[in-house]
């Protein structure tokens, strides 16, 4: 009987992990997201907006995956992303954090490839600390410094 739940949590352990689009939660994104795209360096082609010029089946085009203020500033931040393992190996995804600036226009603050997750900490002028995920177990944090993320 051991030897059968040994079995099956191996096995439910190799199971892949969902895809990061099957991951991803959205908050209200913008009305008018593709000035977001824009700045982020996505370009539109027919109804969706890519950053990574893959021509597989299995590409997944850029998305808003959320949307709030992350630094205080009243003005909303957008991370997108992008999955395809064409174009970001191994992790599968890119992201991009955009802000939204006092007269309306968007501005790219940075940009990878990995999973962004918005930390509690905070760096120089209110912006979180980011961790950029990906394969494996131990993943970095970058710090806001006044400039940009390092």
């Amino acid at each position: 009987m051991k030897t059968q739940f040994m079995i099956a949590g191996t096995l439910l352990w190799l199971l892949p992990a969902p895809p990061p689009s099957a991951r991803r939660t959205c908050c209200h994104p913008p009305t008018r997201p593709p000035p977001a795209f824009k700045a982020a360096g996505f370009k539109q082609k027919g109804k969706r907006w890519q950053a990574c010029d893959d021509p597989t089946p299995s590409y997944t085009p850029g998305a808003i995956a959320d949307v709030r203020n992350l630094d205080g500033d009243g003005l909303p931040e957008a991370i997108i992303t992008e999955d395809d393992s064409y174009c970001y190996g191994h992790t599968s995804v890119g992201y991009s954090l955009v802000s939204k600036q006092p007269k309306g226009s968007w501005k790219l603050v940075t940009s990878d490839t990995g999973m962004l997750d918005v930390l509690n900490t905070k760096g120089t002028g209110n912006w979180p600390d980011l961790e950029i995920g990906g394969p494996g177990f131990c993943f970095p944090v970058e710090r806001w410094n006044g400039r940009q993320y390092v």
